[in-house]
C-alpha cells in the first residue's frame, strides 16, 4: 500500500519509532532523491512494513490483520475470483453469518472496494494486512500444484533423460527446463504443507519423494525413474556443489522465495545403490524467535530456565535425540539473550537459525574448524556467551566446562534419553563430579510431539478400563490431587487455552479425555494432527543433586530426587498437556515410553 509522505510524517512523529533528528535526515534524502518517504523509513529500518501498516491501519481506523493461509477456507477464498484477487490484492478470508471478511493491502482503494462488494455482496468487513501476508494468502489460489507437477511429468515420461546416462546436458536442467520446474513445484508444495525435510530417494524403478510433515514421513509423488541424474543435478548446481561427483556425500545450501518469504534450503547429498539421495531441510528466514512459553514451557520447567539463563555464568544443557526441536529452543534463549551489552558467540554444525547480532561460526572439519578448534578460538574473542551446537567428545566437554568455570555462560546439547542421564554421561566424558556440580546451572530434556487439530479434535469421557490404564502406564495411581494441581496451573498459564477454562481432572481421577477426529479436516490436511509442541523436564542444579552429583550417584537416583524437589517429568508434562487438549497420551506414550 501507498501511503503519501504527509501521513506517513504524521504516522512516525505520533509514533516515537522516530526521532526528530531521523525524520530531518529521511527528508534531506527526500528531497535529493525523490523517493517516497514510506520507502526511505523501510530502507533505512526505522519502521518495518508490518509497523507501518499496523500505524495507519490505527490513523484509518480499520482493523488490522496477519493470517495464517491455511486458516483460510476455499469456500471463502473462492468468492473473488484469482484474476480479481490479484488485480486488487485483496482476499475474502472468512464468512460468519453472511459477513464477509475482507483482507486487503490497500483499503484505501475505494474502486477496488466498490467492485469487490459487487461481486460479493454489501455485508463486508474490511480488515487491512500487508504486502508480505497478501503475497501469502494470494498462493492460495495456486491450490492443485499436484496437477501441475502431473502435466511436468508427462512431458518428462516422454523425454529422452536416461537415468543410466551420467552425461546431463545443459538444456535438461536449464532454468526453464521441466527439470528446473519439477524442482520448484516439489519445494513450494513442501513449503505449503508445512514440510520440515524434503527427501528425494531412487528406487529401482522410480524417484520417491517423501516429506516430513509433524515429525511424520510421508509419499508427496513418485517420478519417472529416467528424470533422477537431472533432478539431483539440478539441485547440485542451485547448492553450489559437484555435479559430476557422485561417488562422495556433499552437503549445500541455497535459498528460495515464496509467496515474497525467504526460505534456506540445507542439502545433503548421499549416494544409494540405486543412484544418489538428496535430503533438504527447510528453514524459514522470515521465522522470528518465539517466546518459551509459545514453545511449551510452563510451571516449574519454564521457572528453573529461566533462573538458570540469567546466571553471570556456568552451564546449560539441552539434551534429546535428534529432531527433538532442541536447536530451536537454544535459538529462543539466545534471542532471549541477545542485548547490545553482550557478546554473544557461536559454533554450529550447521548454522540453522541465523541471529542478528549474534557472531555465529560454521563447523569445517575439512579446513580445520572444529568444535575444539571453534571453541578455542571463541574464547580469544572476549564472549560473554558462548553456545556451541554440541558436546560430542571428552575434550569438547572439558574445554566446554573450563569455560564455564572462567566466567562464561555456556549452552550446548547433548544426544541423551532424558535430561538427569546427561550428567552420568559427562562423566562418561572423563568430567570430574566437582566440575560437574561447579558448572551446570540446568539441564533441560525435551521430545516434540504432534498437536492435535484445533477444528476437529474429540473430547471424550473415559470409561473405567481407559483411566486404569491411563493410571497405570503413566505411574499416577495415588497422585491424582498432583495431577489436577499441575492440570489447573498449566490452565493459568495458556496451556490448552483453545480448549476453554474446563479441567479435565478432578483430585480423584480423570474427567475427559481427547483424541484425534478419524480422517481429520481441511485444516490439518485430514490427519487430525496440526503443528508440534515440545513436551519438557528441567532439572535444576539444587545444592542436594550437587552433592548427588559429586558421589557419582546414578541418573535414576538424580531422577528421583529432582522429582521429589518438584520437576515435572516430560511424561508428566504430556500427560498435562494431553488433558489441556493440546496432544494425545498416544503421542505422549510414543515420544517418551522407554
Amino acid at each position: 500500500m501507498r501511503i503519501s509522505d504527509a501521513t506517513i510524517e504524521e504516522l512516525i512523529k505520533e509514533s516515537g519509532y522516530v526521532t526528530p533528528e531521523q525524520l530531518a535526515q529521511l527528508k534531506n534524502e527526500q528531497a535529493s532523491t525523490h523517493r517516497p518517504l514510506q520507502d526511505l523509513v523501510i530502507r533505512h529500518e526505522l519502521l518495518n512494513d508490518k509497523q507501518l501498516t499496523e500505524l495507519y491501519a490505527k490513523y484509518a481506523d480499520i482493523p488490522f490483520i496477519e493470517i495464517d493461509p491455511r486458516d483460510v477456507p476455499s469456500e471463502a477464498l473462492l468468492l473473488i475470483p484469482e484474476r480479481i484477487a490479484r488485480q486488487y490484492n485483496a482476499i475474502v478470508f472468512n464468512v460468519v453469518d453472511g459477513t464477509r471478511y475482507l483482507a486487503m493491502e490497500d483499503p484505501d482503494d475505494i474502486q477496488a472496494v466498490s467492485f469487490i462488494e459487487k461481486q460479493i455482496g454489501n455485508e463486508v468487513k474490511i480488515h487491512i494486512t500487508t504486502h508480505e501476508n497478501m503475497l501469502r494468502l494470494l498462493d492460495n489460489y495456486r491450490g492443485d500444484v499436484d496437477k501441475e507437477l502431473s502435466n511436468v511429468i508427462k512431458v518428462q515420461k516422454d523425454d529422452d533423460l536416461d537415468a543410466q546416462n551420467d552425461q546431463i546436458s545443459e538444456e535438461d536442467i536449464a532454468e526453464d527446463s521441466p527439470i528446473a520446474k519439477t524442482v520448484n513445484l516439489l519445494l513450494e508444495y513442501a513449503i505449503r504443507s508445512n514440510a520440515s525435510d524434503v527427501h528425494i530417494e531412487p528406487r529401482e524403478d522410480y524417484v520417491q519423494v517423501r516429506y516430513r510433515i509433524d515429525g511424520v514421513l510421508r509419499e508427496a509423488n513418485r517420478l519417472p525413474r529416467n528424470v533422477v541424474n537431472a533432478l539431483v543435478s539440478r539441485i547440485k548446481i542451485l547448492s553450489n556443489l559437484k555435479i559430476d561427483e557422485r561417488r562422495v556425500p556433499q552437503d549445500g545450501r541455497f535459498k528460495i522465495t515464496v509467496a515474497g518469504r525467504a526460505y534456506a534450503l540445507r542439502v545433503s547429498t548421499l549416494p544409494v545403490t540405486d543412484g544418489e539421495k538428496v535430503a533438504m531441510r527447510i528453514l524459514d528466514e522470515d521465522d522470528s524467535a518465539l517466546s518459551l512459553e509459545q514453545l511449551g514451557y510452563w510451571g516449574q520447567s519454564l521457572r528453573t530456565v529461566t533462573e538458570a539463563i540469567v546466571q553471570p555464568h556456568g552451564m546449560v544443557l539441552v539434551t534429546g535425540p535428534t529432531g527433538s526441536g532442541k536447536s530451536t529452543s537454544l535459538f529462543s534463549i539466545l534471542s532471549i539473550l541477545n542485548q547490545q551489552t553482550v557478546n554473544i558467540s557461536t559454533v554450529e554444525d550447521p548454522v540453522e537459525y541465523k541471529i542478528p547480532g549474534i557472531n555465529q561460526t560454521q563447523v569445517n572439519p575439512k579446513a580445520g574448524m572444529t568444535f575444539i578448534n571453534g571453541l578455542r578460538a571463541l574464547l580469544r574473542q572476549d564472549p560473554n556467551i558462548i553456545m556451541v551446537g554440541e558436546i560430542r567428545d571428552s575434550e569438547t566437554a572439558n574445554l566446554a566446562v573450563q569455560a564455564a568455570l572462567t566466567g562464561h555462560l555456556v549452552f550446548s546439547t547433548l544426544h541423551t534419553n532424558n535430561a538427569a542421564t546427561s550428567l552420568p554421561r559427562l562423566l562418561d566424558m572423563n568430567i570430574e563430579p566437582f566440575l560437574i556440580a561447579s558448572t551446570i546451572r540446568a539441564v533441560v530434556g525435551q521430545r516434540l510431539v504432534r498437536r492435535l487439530c484445533t477444528t476437529c479434535r474429540i473430547k471424550y469421557e473415559p470409561n473405567k478400563n481407559q483411566i486404569t490404564e491411563v493410571t497405570r502406564l503413566f505411574g499416577v495411581a495415588n497422585s491424582f490431587s498432583r495431577v489436577h494441581t499441575l492440570e489447573t496451573e498449566a490452565a493459568q498459564q495458556g496451556i490448552g487455552a483453545s480448549a476453554g477454562p474446563e479441567l479435565s481432572s478432578d483430585k480423584a481421577t480423570i474427567t475427559r479425555l481427547w483424541k484425534a477426529a478419524e480422517g481429520g479436516c481441511d485444516q490439518c490436511n485430514h490427519s487430525g494432527y496440526k503443528g508440534r509442541i515440545g513436551i519438557y523436564e528441567a532439572l535444576p542444579a539444587s545444592t542436594s543433586l550437587q552433592k548427588l552429583i559429586v558421589s557419582n550417584a546414578t541418573s535414576d537416583v538424580l531422577q528421583d530426587e529432582a522429582v521429589k524437589e518438584g520437576m515435572v517429568t516430560m511424561q508428566m508434562d504430556g500427560l498435562i498437556k494431553s488433558l489441556r487438549g493440546e496432544t494425545t497420551i498416544e503421542e505422549i506414550l510414543q515420544a517418551t515410553r522407554e
